[in-house]
């Protein structure tokens, strides 16, 4: 039997990273593993509240795992009993999500960052060239100001990082953060290699990772469409 340290080990050399690799939540034994198992299942899907429900999953955990990160301060409480000193978050982060697929990961991370700001990008690909390149189209954004704030980034898929990076440098336009975190479901090696060489200020999180995509740059055996999956069948 393969282990877990092995099969992770064995994907190391595909990556071109010059610092650690992200924090992959199947490398290690969690309640994320039934998530993700259930997200790539293709008869688990067709039940599309529990694929939406799993996303927003994955979220929280992403959420959690993003907070051990983040700055504290203290803080007294006051309990019916008496006084406590405890800490809170520093800051609040800002989220972003590429719609109209990341919305349920999105829903999962501000479920627990409660005063979150909120950014929404309209990012999409374009029709594919003889090569098989498409370019990305950006039609839609808004922003508060990102400027020295924590930034989470959102989208499910990271097939070739194209719409990723986009996204991300047209959030910049609304100031420069003091950290910003990408968190994806999937991710192809590819994709991860082309973010941490072109964004190498981001930190990736990631739930699994694939090896592969096909000729339509389609992560596989990935999960399919994770727009239609969630909201339906596209016109």
């Amino acid at each position: 039997m393969i282990t877990l340290e092995k099969k992770y080990q064995s994907l190391l050399h595909l990556f071109n990273f010059k610092d650690p690799i992200p924090l992959i939540l199947s490398e290690k034994n969690s309640i994320a593993k039934n998530f993700l198992s259930e997200i790539r299942d293709k008869e688990i899907q067709k039940d599309s509240m529990r694929f939406r429900r799993n996303l927003e999953r994955m979220g929280e955990i992403f959420a959690y795992e993003i907070s051990k990160t983040m700055e504290y301060e203290p803080i007294e409480v006051e309990t019916v009993l008496g006084t406590k000193s405890t800490y809170r978050t520093a800051d609040q982060p800002v989220v972003a999500t590429v719609l109209r697929a990341s919305l349920p990961l999105f829903q999962g991370v501000i479920n627990f960052f409660d005063k979150a700001e909120s950014a929404f990008i309209g990012a999409y690909r374009g029709s594919h060239a003889a090569d098989q390149n498409f370019k990305v189209e950006l039609d839609y954004i808004t922003s508060p100001s990102v400027e020295n704030k924590t930034l989470i980034l959102c989208d499910p898929i990271l097939a070739t990082g194209k719409s990723l990076e986009k996204a991300y440098r047209t959030l910049t336009q609304y100031g420069k953060p003091k950290n910003t975190h990408i968190v994806c479901v999937i991710a192809s090696v590819d994709g991860m290699n082309y973010i941490r060489e072109s964004l190498p200020e981001c930190k990736l999180w990631i739930g699994d990772v694939d090896r592969e995509m096909n000729e339509k740059f389609y992560i596989v055996p990935g999960l399919g469409d994770a727009g239609d999956l969630a909201f339906g069948c596209k016109l």
